[in-house]
């Protein structure tokens, strides 16, 4: 299966905007280089369309996701517990930290079974509660 991703580059640790198109596995092992430095941020849509777009950010074990439904249109993911809800989380999104509250924070492992979910089914909705920003 194919998937359209871009994401902070290995060599420079900054978001390379530029889409390439692979394999889900070449995907994969981009995030886990990443993950291996701690951080970073890509986004995924499908190849057939632009929209809708979900994009991780994470740093260490917590991870946030956003979904872009157009090019107006932003959600957040309910995060699954492992933050405080007053908790404010810092994540990757493109070049800056951002800051996210601790209701829209999740463990990396699930942001990214999720990420999975999404290029399987191509589906956002069946992912969680979204909320729009």
């Amino acid at each position: 299966m194919s998937v359209t991703w871009a994401a902070t580059a290995l060599q420079s640790g900054r978001f390379c905007a530029v889409e390439r198109c692979s394999e889900v596995s070449e995907l994969a092992d981009h995030f886990c280089a990443l993950r291996s430095r701690g951080q970073g941020y890509l986004e995924v849509r499908l190849p057939d369309a632009e929209f809708p777009l979900l994009a991780l950010g994470f740093r260490g074990d917590l991870g946030v996701l956003h979904l872009f439904d157009d090019a107006e249109g932003a959600s957040l993911l309910v995060g699954d517990g492992i933050a405080a809800a007053e908790a404010v989380v810092d994540v990757p999104v493109a070049d800056d930290l951002a800051a996210f509250g601790g209701d829209f924070v999740m463990s990396v492992d699930r942001a990214w079974e999720l990420v999975h979910r999404f290029i399987a089914t191509g589906v956002p909705g069946g992912l969680g509660e979204w909320c729009g920003l």
